[in-house]
């Protein structure tokens, strides 16, 4: 066994190693009392995920600090140890909870990569629970964030390591217990912070890091609610929506201006020109728009908060079934988020990694999943993450979708109120139903199916196989369109993107009503970050 999860002798400082160790008996906690926190988190959503945002924020600082390990010969030193886990919880930051966390974890790393001695962690405290506070667009009490002033107030300059660590160990564990008193809606539902409930498993790994002995429990997490008849209902914004984005410090300053008055739940972390933004808003695509406008955002993540989800993981239970889509452009990832799907969006010429498609089935948070990765090439990969999720007791279907507009498709069938196994043959059914083509613009000259092309020629692919080259973009969409009606159809439905220029989809759509008299026609738009146009006949 590694010396990361064994006891040892009381530290004086913090090393490289004791920080490695810290990190990983974080997720080993959180990974232990991950089901705990997701049943207590009715703030500021009832979605039952801060568990598991808390303990995907922790793995992933727990892997950028092994890689720097196993990339480092004989090893790093405790400040770039410091900095890969506050850099990896910030790429890997979930959720409200995680991504302050995230924060934390940086604000102290800015301090640790100086010195690791108790003076250095107490003062290390202080600004993390600071930078946080600076972090959040409406810092409010009885959250993570009390808890984290809590402890950095409970440390006093001059303290060995071992006073520092307990002490605030022991302000964050009595502060903690007075946040259902401080948030009316945690005395409603009879909990403590869940948020606030993760920070402090944190802080007690790093108790056990530096004294090789076990932290004393947390405080008890239910209390007696208030009863339901003296609870008020409450709506709040529909989608929550996180992504990582490129950008410098003024362009920053007015994203957070601008998502501060489309939604609530603000928290936007990050610095040096990588941030990670996360917001609740009722239009997703104007939230994705401003990180467009503000820089370049990617790994884009779009979820419905459904409201008999939310009442479910109120009552720590799991939602009974959820679907999980992935998604060109931000305007898609908003319809299919609109129809309850949970989604991850891609960009152009990259793919989700295995570890992000399973994200987003946890952060589903339900017994069944159907999971439409719209894109053969990602097909192998998702079966992959569909077996991990079923080992983690999630029953998982894939509808082997290979194109945007099967999964369209799909969705427009799907029912959760039926049994699963008739609702994923009747998705599959009208995934299987629907013909597919997209245009694109060719990069370089190369060889194709349907000839040579030109760098800038048209592709019009039918599916996945170039099938005509043009020059117009309508008019190789007429041909396309053509060519996919011969074989009949009663439905066409049209995806542009941003760019693609304004008068195509109804020039199409006339088309379509001149030469094909039964057939409707139904146009979306993806935005940005999509093909010009994706085309799908049913």
């Amino acid at each position: 066994m590694s010396r990361a999860l064994q006891p040892f002798e009381e530290l004086v400082e913090l090393d490289a190693e004791a920080v490695r160790s810290w990190c990983a008996r974080s997720l080993d906690a959180l990974g232990r009392e991950r089901e705990e926190i997701d049943a207590i988190n009715v703030y500021p959503v009832a979605d039952g995920d801060t568990g598991t945002n808390l303990y995907l924020t922790a793995e992933a600082a727990h892997q950028a600090v092994e890689a720097v390990f196993a990339a480092a010969a004989p090893g790093p030193d405790t400040a770039e140890t410091v900095r890969a886990m506050a850099h990896g919880a910030l790429l890997g930051a979930r959720g409200n909870s995680g991504t302050i966390l995230s924060q934390l974890l940086r604000g102290m790393a800015g301090v640790l990569a100086d010195g690791c001695d108790g003076d250095h962690l107490a003062r290390a405290l202080g600004e993390a629970a600071s930078a946080a506070r600076r972090a959040v667009a409406h810092p409010v009490e009885g959250t993570i964030l009390t808890v984290a002033s809590a402890a950095a107030g409970a440390c006093t300059a001059g303290g060995g390591l071992v006073e520092v660590a307990r002490n605030a160990h022991e302000g964050a564990r009595t502060a903690l217990a007075a946040t259902s008193g401080q948030l009316e809606v945690l005395e409603r539902a009879g909990v403590v912070d869940a948020g606030g409930r993760g920070l402090v498993t944190v802080l007690g790994a790093l108790l056990e890091t530096v004294t090789g002995q076990t932290p004393p429990p947390v405080p008890e997490a239910r209390i007696k609610p208030v009863p339901p008849e003296d609870c008020p209902t409450e709506d709040g914004p529909a989608y929550e929506v996180i992504y990582l984005l490129e950008a410098g410090d003024e362009a920053v300053e007015r994203l957070r201006s601008r998502l501060d008055a489309l939604g609530e739940s603000l928290v936007v972390v990050g610095g040096d020109g990588l941030w990670n933004v996360h917001v609740h808003v009722d239009d997703a695509g104007a939230a994705v728009e401003a990180g467009v406008e503000a820089g370049r955002p990617h790994r884009i993540r779009i979820t419905h908060f459904a409201a008999d989800s939310a009442a479910a993981s109120a009552r720590g239970e799991r939602a009974q079934r959820a679907v999980v889509a992935v998604v060109p452009g931000e305007g898609l990832a908003g319809l299919c988020a609109e129809a309850g799907a949970t989604t991850v969006r891609t960009l152009p010429g990259e793919q989700p990694a295995g570890d992000e498609l399973l994200d987003a089935i946890r952060r589903a948070h339900a017994r069944e999943v159907v999971l439409l990765p719209n894109d053969t090439d990602l097909r192998q990969t998702a079966a992959a993450v569909a077996e991990r999720a079923r080992a983690e007791g999630i029953r998982v279907a894939l509808i082997p979708t290979r194109a945007a507009v099967q999964g369209i498709a799909a969705l427009a069938v799907h029912e959760p109120d039926r049994r699963f196994d008739e609702d994923v043959v009747a998705m599959t059914a009208a995934a299987g139903a629907t013909r597919y083509a997209e245009l694109a613009v060719a990069e370089r000259q190369s060889f194709t199916s349907a000839g040579v092309c030109q760098a800038g020629d048209i592709l019009g692919l039918i599916e996945g196989d170039v099938a005509v080259i043009g020059t117009d973009l309508a008019e190789t969409a007429r041909t396309v369109l053509d060519r996919m009606l011969s074989a009949g159809g009663e439905l066409v439905t049209l995806v542009v993107a941003d760019d693609t220029p304004p008068d195509l989809a109804p020039d199409l759509e006339a088309h379509v009503r001149r030469g094909y008299l039964a057939v409707d026609t139904t146009t979306y738009h993806a935005g940005a970050g999509a093909p010009p146009l994706l085309i799908g006949v049913e």
